[in-house]
C-alpha cells in the first residue's frame, strides 16, 4: 500500500538510526574504559540514548503535518530531558566523545519543539559543546560545537521543506475542492438557464399546439415541427454542457495558476483576463499554462514566473535554477509539444536568454 502524495514517511526513524553509528566513537571510547562501573553503565546508556532518539523520531511523525498540540511538547521536553541524563551517564567513562550526544539532541529539538523552544536549546547545547573541551583536563575540541550548528541548521531545513510540502498539499486539495464546487455550480447554472428557457418555451408550445388542433390543423402541425427542434436544440445544450465538466478553461487555468503559485510562495505576474484569446487556442493556452505551472512549482525552485498573453501566444518564463527537462514521450513538456503541432502552433521549452531561468512558449498563426 503507497502512503497518500505529500504525507509523512511511515518509516522515517529507520532513516534517522542510520545516522547512530557516529554513537561508535561512544562505544569504542567506553570498551576502552578501565573501570568496570562506569564502562557498563556507558554502555547501557548509550543504548538507552539510542533507543530513547529513534522512540521520540517515531513520535515526531505528525508534525509534518504542522500539528503541534501541547502533550507532544511536554512528552518531548521530558524525552530530552531523559537523553541529557543518558548523555551525563556517559561522560565519566566516555569522556569527550560523550558530546556526539548533543548532536542527535539538538537535531531532534528542531525538528520536534516549537521553533522559539528549539533554537534556544541548540543555541545551549552549542555552547556546551565549545566550551567543555578547553575547560576539562584531558579533553580535546573534536569539532562537537560545529557539529551541533549544522545538525540543527540541517534539521530545520528539513522541517521546513515538510511543512511547505504539507501546505503545497493543503492547497492543492483546497484548490481542487473548489474547482469541483465552481464547476458544479456552473453546470447547475448552464441546466438552469437552457432548461428553464427551452422548457418553458416547449410549454407554451404544446398549449397553443393543442389549442389549435380543434381551429387550424396546418398551424398546430407547425407548431408541433417546431417543439420538436426545441426539444433537440435543448437535448444539445445539456449534452455540450456535459461534456464540459471534461474541459478545461483559459480563464480557470489563469485564476488556479494564481493560486496554485502563491502557495508555493512564487510572485507571479499574470494576465487578468483572457478576452482577447480566440476560442479556438484558449484550450491549448491553459493546457500549456497549467503544465508550466506545475513544472515551476515543482522543479524550478523559481521566486518570480511571468506570463505574456496575445491572441495568438503564451509564453511562461521563470527565473528558477533548474531548468525542467522535457518530459518522456505521453507526458509533460513532449504532450504540449504534440498539442502545439496538432493545433499548427510552435512549442518552444529551454533556458531563457537573458537571464537564468526556464521559458515555454506556443505560438499559433492567425
Amino acid at each position: 500500500m503507497t502512503r497518500p502524495a505529500g504525507g509523512p514517511p511511515r518509516y522515517g526513524w529507520l532513516f534517522a538510526g542510520l545516522w547512530l553509528f557516529y554513537l561508535g566513537g561512544n562505544v569504542q571510547a567506553l570498551l576502552d574504559q578501565p573501570v568496570m562501573y562506569w564502562r557498563v553503565a556507558g554502555l547501557i546508556a548509550v543504548a538507552g540514548f539510542a533507543a530513547g532518539y529513534l522512540y521520540l523520531v517515531a513520535a515526531a511523525r505528525h508534525i509534518r503535518r504542522g500539528a503541534r498540540p501541547p502533550r507532544h511538547t511536554v512528552r518531548t521536553w521530558l524525552g530530552i530531558a531523559l537523553l541529557l541524563a543518558l548523555f551525563g551517564l556517559q561522560v565519566p567513562g566516555a569522556g569527550d566523545q560523550a558530546l556526539t550526544c548533543l548532536v542527535f539532541i539538538a537535531a531532534l529539538a528542531m525538528v520536534s519543539l516549537p521553533l522559539t523552544q528549539a533554537a534556544p536549546l541548540a543555541l545551549i547545547l552549542f555552547g556546551v559543546a565549545e566550551a567543555l573541551p578547553p575547560l576539562v583536563d584531558g579533553w580535546t575540541d573534536g569539532g562537537y560545537g560545529l557539529a551541533v550548528l549544522l545538525g540543527s541548521l540541517a534539521s530545520y531545513g528539513f522541517r521546513a521543506a515538510s511543512e511547505r510540502q504539507a501546505r503545497l498539499v493543503i492547497a492543492q486539495k483546497e484548490l481542487s475542492d473548489r474547482a469541483v464546487a465552481d464547476e458544479r455550480a456552473r453546470i447547475a447554472a448552464d441546466l438552469h438557464d437552457i432548461l428553464g428557457h427551452s422548457l418553458t418555451v416547449v410549454t407554451v408550445k404544446a398549449e397553443l399546439a393543442q389549442r389549435l388542433l380543434d381551429v387550424d390543423v396546418d398551424r398546430a402541425r407547425k407548431e408541433l415541427n417546431d417543439l420538436e427542434g426545441l426539444a433537440r436544440d435543448a437535448l444539445a445544450d445539456v449534452r455540450a454542457t456535459a461534456m464540459g465538466v471534461r474541459g478545461i478553461s483559459l480563464p480557470g487555468e489563469i485564476a488556479a495558476a494564481r493560486e496554485a503559485l502563491a502557495a508555493a510562495n512564487v510572485d507571479a505576474d499574470l494576465p487578468g483576463a483572457a478576452d482577447e484569446v480566440p476560442s479556438r487556442n484558449r484550450e491549448l493556452f491553459a493546457w500549456t499554462l497549467r503544465e508550466a505551472v506545475t513544472n515551476v512549482v515543482r522543479h524550478s525552485g523559481a521566486r518570480h514566473v511571468r506570463v505574456r498573453l496575445t491572441p495568438g501566444s503564451i509564453e511562461i518564463a521563470d527565473d528558477g535554477t533548474s531548468a525542467p527537462g522535457v518530459a518522456p514521450a505521453g507526458q509533460g513538456l513532449a504532450g504540449l509539444r504534440r498539442r502545439a503541432e496538432a493545433a499548427g502552433g510552435l512549442f518552444t521549452a529551454g533556458a531563457r536568454d537573458d537571464q537564468p531561468g526556464f521559458r515555454v512558449r506556443v505560438e499559433v498563426p492567425t
